[in-house]
C-alpha cells in the first residue's frame, strides 16, 4: 500500500516538475475556479428564494404586514423604500390566502363593501352621503389604477348637491385626479379621451370640461376638442396649407422637370383654403312639370251656376242692385241672364329635404408661379432661347397649369380664369451647374490621410509582433534541448540492475506464468 502511494506521489511530482510556469499557473487557476464554482452552486442551491408578497404598499400597510410576519416567525425582506415585501416562495401562496381572510393589509379606504358590513338604522343622510362619496372616490381610484401605465391614482370629487326647490337647476359636479404614471410611459390623445369619458360616466352630473387630470410631475392631460374640425389651431391650419401647396408643387415640378429638366424650372404654389365646415338643412318645393312650372293635380272641384228669368228687384235711384245684371227688353219685359263658374284645383309638388354637410379644406383660390431657365447647352456653349421659343414654351406651360387649376379649385367658385392665376418668368439661373467644371471627389482628402496613418500603425504593430516571436523561439528551443539532454542523462545514470528489476516487475505483471518458469529455472541453476 505504501509503495502504491509512493508511486503515485512520484508520478505527481514528476508531472508537476515537468510542467512550465505558465502551465502550473493554469492548473492552479483552473482548480481554484472549479472550487469557487462548486461553492457558488452550493450556496445558490441551499439559499431560500424570496418572491414579492405585496407591491406598491404605503408605509402604514408595510408596517402592518411586517408586524404580522414577525408574529408568525416568517423571514422577510423589504425593498423599494418599504413599498415591497419579499417572503420565501414556499410560503407566499399560503400567506396571501391567510392575509386576505384577515383583511390584511388594511389601506383605510372605504369602498362599497363598507355598506354591507356597517349599515345601520341610526346612520343619518349626511353620514351616508359622505361615506358614499368616499366609496365612489376609492372605487374610481382602483378602476383608474388598473389601466396600463398608471401605478396609482388619487381622485377628489366635488359632487353636486340636490336642490331644495323644484324649479332650481342642479349644479354640475367636478373632479380632480392625480395619476402616478410609469417611467417613460406617455398617453396619446385617444387614451386621454377614454380616461375623461370613463370618469364622466362614473360620476353623476359630471361633464368632461369639469375634469382635471395631471400626473406626479404636474403635467396636465388636456382634452383636445376636435368637434367638426371647428377648433383646429392656427398651427394645424398652416400645416394643412403647406401640405396642399407642397403636393401641388411636387406634381407640377415633376411634370415640368420631365419636359425641360429638373434644374431648368422652379415652381412655387400659393393657395387660399377654406377651413370652415357648414351643416345645413334645405327644404325645397319644386313643380313636377319644370317646363310649364305646374304641379301634379290631385283633386279638382268645379261648380257651375246659370240663371235666366225676370228680375223682380226694385231699382234704386234708377240703378239695379246687381252689377252683373244685364237687362234685355223682350216683349216689353225685363229678362236677366246669370252664370257663375267656380273651379278649385289642388296640385301636388315635389318636396325635397336635404341635409348637407360641407367638408372643410376646399381650395378657393390657387396661384402658380414658374421660373424657367432661358439658357440651353449646345455643345460646349450656352445660348439663350429666342423670343419665339419662349412664347411656345410659355403657351405649353399655361395649358398644363390651366388644367391643374380648374381641377384643383372648388366647384363653388363661380369664375376662375386660369390664365390670371399663372405667372411665368424666363430668366437665366445664377445657380445653374457649370458643365465644364470638374466634379468634387466623393471621398474627402483628409479621409485618405487618416486611412494611410492607420495602415502604417497596423504594419508597425505586425512587425513588432513578428520580431517578438523570433526572439522567443530560440529560448524555447534551448529549454527543449536541455530537457531532452536531462532526460538522456537520467537514463544513462540508471544502472543495469535497476533496468533489469523494472523489466522483471513488468514481466511479473504482464506474464506471471513465464515469470514463474524463469524463477524455477534460476532456483534449479542454483
Amino acid at each position: 500500500m505504501n509503495e502504491t502511494i509512493q508511486q503515485y506521489r512520484n508520478r505527481i511530482t514528476e508531472f508537476w516538475q515537468s510542467r512550465t510556469n505558465p502551465q502550473r499557473s493554469l492548473i492552479v487557476g483552473g482548480a481554484l475556479g472549479l472550487i469557487a464554482l462548486i461553492v457558488t452552486i452550493t450556496v445558490i442551491a441551499s439559499s431560500t428564494k424570496m418572491v414579492p408578497l405585496y407591491s406598491n404598499l404605503s408605509l402604514e400597510e408595510a408596517g402592518e404586514l411586517r408586524q404580522e410576519l414577525e408574529d408568525r416567525g416568517v423571514s422577510y425582506e423589504i425593498e423599494q423604500g418599504g413599498s415591497t415585501i419579499l417572503v420565501p416562495e414556499a410560503q407566499s401562496d399560503e400567506l396571501l390566502v391567510d392575509f386576505a381572510a384577515q383583511g390584511i393589509p388594511n389601506s383605510g379606504n372605504i369602498d362599497y363593501t363598507f355598506f354591507s358590513e356597517n349599515v345601520s338604522w341610526g346612520m343619518t343622510d349626511e353620514e351616508r352621503q359622505i361615506i358614499e362619496l368616499d366609496a365612489l372616490q376609492t372605487e374610481l381610484s382602483n378602476l383608474i389604477s388598473n389601466i396600463q401605465g398608471i401605478s396609482e391614482a388619487n381622485v377628489l370629487i366635488n359632487q353636486a348637491r340636490d336642490t331644495i326647490f323644484v324649479g332650481d337647476e342642479m349644479n354640475d359636479s367636478s373632479a380632480s385626479i392625480v395619476v402616478n404614471t410609469d417611467y417613460g410611459y406617455d398617453f396619446d390623445q385617444a387614451q386621454v379621451k377614454g380616461l375623461y369619458h370613463l370618469v364622466s360616466k362614473a360620476v353623476p352630473n359630471l361633464p368632461e370640461e369639469n375634469i382635471v387630470i395631471m400626473n406626479q410631475h404636474f403635467e396636465y392631460y388636456d382634452l383636445e376638442n376636435t368637434n367638426n374640425g371647428a377648433n383646429h389651431t392656427y398651427a394645424e391650419h398652416q400645416q394643412i396649407r403647406k401640405d396642399v401647396e407642397r403636393d401641388i408643387q411636387r406634381r407640377v415640378q415633376q411634370m415640368l422637370g420631365t419636359m425641360m429638366g429638373q434644374d431648368k424650372v422652379v415652381v412655387s404654389v400659393t393657395t387660399d383654403i377654406d377651413f370652415t365646415q357648414e351643416n345645413r338643412i334645405e327644404e325645397l318645393v319644386e313643380p313636377t312639370d319644370l317646363d310649364n312650372m305646374e304641379g301634379l293635380p290631385v283633386s279638382v272641384d268645379r261648380v257651375t251656376e246659370t240663371y235666366t228669368g225676370y228680375d223682380g228687384s226694385e231699382l234704386v235711384d234708377g240703378e239695379a242692385d246687381i252689377d252683373n245684371l244685364v237687362g234685355v227688353i223682350e216683349d216689353g219685359e225685363e229678362v236677366t241672364d246669370y252664370e257663375m263658374v267656380r273651379e278649385t284645383i289642388n296640385n301636388e309638388f315635389n318636396r325635397i329635404q336635404r341635409e348637407i354637410v360641407e367638408s372643410p379644406y376646399e381650395i378657393r383660390d390657387l396661384g402658380i408661379q414658374v421660373a424657367v431657365d432661358n439658357t440651353v447647352e449646345e455643345g460646349n456653349e450656352i445660348v439663350q432661347l429666342t423670343e419665339a421659343e419662349q412664347v411656345a414654351v410659355e403657351e405649353d406651360i399655361q395649358s398644363i397649369l390651366g388644367s391643374i387649376i380648374q381641377t384643383s379649385v372648388s366647384s363653388e367658385v363661380e369664375t376662375v380664369e386660369p390664365m390670371d392665376k399663372v405667372s411665368i418668368v424666363f430668366q437665366e439661373f445664377s445657380g445653374a451647374p457649370d458643365f465644364q467644371s470638374p466634379t468634387t471627389p466623393a471621398i474627402p482628402t483628409w479621409l485618405y490621410v487618416v486611412g494611410g496613418i492607420m495602415l502604417l500603425v497596423i504594419i508597425i504593430l505586425l512587425i513588432m509582433v513578428f520580431k517578438r516571436k523570433q526572439e522567443d523561439a530560440p529560448t524555447d528551443l534551448v529549454e527543449t534541448v536541455e530537457e531532452t539532454e536531462q532526460d538522456y542523462s537520467m537514463e544513462e545514470v540508471e544502472s543495469e540492475s535497476v533496468i533489469r528489476r523494472k523489466q522483471l516487475e513488468q514481466m511479473a505483471k504482464e506474464k506471471p506464468e513465464e515469470f514463474a518458469k524463469l524463477l524455477r529455472s534460476w532456483i534449479a541453476d542454483d
